[in-house]
């Protein structure tokens, strides 16, 4: 018997709303937004820098509100700044927002002013160095939780974030640069999508039992829908991406499924939550095999 005392779920589901997932994808966005714009900025493409680093600046301008409003008031993000814990995700996490933020939107006045260039190069090499973990740390954020779906795909929940944060990436540049400076974008597009998929195969594989909601239920929908925006996206990227409403209607494709990518995982996390089963039955069977 894997059951709960009168089948009640063991673990109490996050309280989390729309704007957590919302806010995983902005700050997925903004990570590897600004990782491509620091690529642009290595290899002078110019074009390519000044859409990345307003993605990025967008991003990062959505992500704040978007916090603010799970934690309550503005004040509480300075207050997990008074104490650094390595261990702790969401202080590593506060930490490294509280350095990319200002990189970001500082990089991205530079190029839009043309004021301190200097200045505005090197706080774009700061927030590109920093994007990949900006982009996954909230997959390492979910994973450090008791919610089996969440807790046993910890090795790779952050390629999932990872690939499905470069897609987006990968979009929004195609939407707003001129596609003869698209060329990384479009490379990055099959990359992120390729990753993307993947690692949520892999996980599902290696999930067995407790993988159940990302591929059952309202989750399991969402990861489709998710799944065949990513690839349908990346597939017109590489294939018609130098014609500009192509480029437009893939960049628009590869962000929606990085929104849904959000949504699935935490509504998963959701369900898994919910299911007693999901915690009982693993336990059980590592005990039974040690």
């Amino acid at each position: 018997m894997t059951d709960s005392y009168y089948g009640r779920p063991i673990l109490k589901a996050p309280v989390w709303k729309w704007y957590i997932p919302a806010y995983f994808f902005t700050g997925g966005l903004a990570g590897a937004s600004s990782t491509l714009a620091l690529a642009a900025q290595v290899t002078g493409n110019r074009g390519l820098r000044r859409t990345a680093l307003g993605a990025a600046a967008a991003g990062v301008a959505v992500s704040g509100p978007l916090l603010v409003v799970d934690l309550g008031r503005p004040g509480r993000f300075l207050n997990m700044l008074r104490v650094a814990k390595p261990t702790s995700p969401m202080s590593v996490g506060s930490w490294l927002l509280a350095a990319f933020v200002p990189a970001a939107f500082a990089a991205a006045f530079s190029d839009i002013t043309g004021r301190v260039p200097r200045l505005g190069r090197a706080a774009a090499a700061g927030a590109g160095a920093l994007g990949p973990v900006v982009a996954t740390y909230t997959a390492v954020l979910v994973a450090d939780t008791a919610i089996p779906a969440w807790h046993d795909a910890q090795r790779e929940l952050p390629f999932v974030f990872a690939g499905s944060s470069a897609a987006a990436a990968a979009g929004a540049a195609l939407a707003f640069t001129p596609v003869g400076s698209a060329g990384p974008a479009r490379r990055l597009a099959v990359v992120g999508a390729a990753l993307e998929v993947s690692a949520s195969r892999a996980m599902e594989r290696r999930l067995g039992p407790v993988a159940g909601p990302y591929t059952d239920g309202r989750a399991g929908r969402l990861a489709r829908a998710a799944e065949a925006c990513t690839l349908s996206g990346a597939a017109l990227a590489a294939l018609a991406g130098r014609r500009r409403p192509a480029a437009v209607a893939a960049g628009a494709l590869l962000c929606a499924g990085s929104v849904l990518t959000r949504f699935s995982v935490v509504r998963a996390g959701f369900e898994s939550a919910g299911d007693p089963q999901a915690t009982v039955g693993p336990q059980r069977s590592g005990r039974g095999s040690a």
